[in-house]
């Protein structure tokens, strides 16, 4: 009976620990954000001279993390503004995208506050005369042409306070496109600040 009792008390305490070693179980969340942007566009020309001019951004992020690395991919709804001057002539160009970010990075905190630290691709599906909001989210979900989208790198940190988050990123435009039918192809970089709520 003593050898019973003893066998099932190192079973128990070895279950324990096992238990303990075994690694936290992979977090899945979900969340809304909105905030600002400021953008530029980066143009060869040199006798033009582009100046920032804020912008919106509104949309929603999953993240999925597991032991201090987080993979964040996002869908938001955002406007871009920027005022080109040649000469004498200024012109504002306006236009409007969906951006697809995937995130990578690492998260660190506890108790309801943490900081994040990331980086990765970004997709900008552009709304212009000729691809209303429908079709932008359509080719954005779907991920068809892609090759005539405009490209960026992010890099950027978060700090999360429970279910609040703050974010401030910025992104390098990769690739050039005509945002409307009298405009240059051009990189657009640009900074944004936001502020998120998750939901579980």
């Amino acid at each position: 009976m003593k050898k019973i009792t003893l066998l099932l008390a190192i079973c128990l305490c070895t279950s324990y620990y096992a238990s303990a070693q075994v690694p936290l179980l992979p977090k899945v969340q979900f969340g809304v954000k909105a905030g600002v942007n400021m953008s530029s566009f980066s143009l060869s020309n040199p006798s033009f001279d582009a100046k920032n001019r804020a912008g919106y951004l509104g949309g929603f992020w999953g993240r999925f993390s597991a032991l201090g690395i987080m993979i964040q991919p996002e869908l938001y709804l955002t406007g871009k503004n920027v005022q080109i001057k040649e000469n004498d002539n200024v012109n504002r160009v306006n236009f409007t995208s969906i951006d697809v970010p995937v995130l990578f990075g690492a998260k660190v905190g506890a108790l309801g506050l943490g900081g994040r630290f990331y980086t990765g691709p970004l997709v900008s599906f552009v709304i212009n005369d000729d691809q209303n909001l429908g079709g932008a989210f359509v080719d954005a979900v779907t991920l068809s042409d892609i090759k005539k989208q405009a490209f960026a790198w992010t890099v950027g940190a978060g700090l999360d306070v429970r279910r609040l988050s703050v974010d401030l990123r910025y992104e390098a435009g990769l690739t050039k496109h005509a945002y409307n039918k009298n405009s240059s192809r051009t990189r657009i970089n640009l900074f944004n600040l936001s502020l998120g709520y998750r939901f579980n």
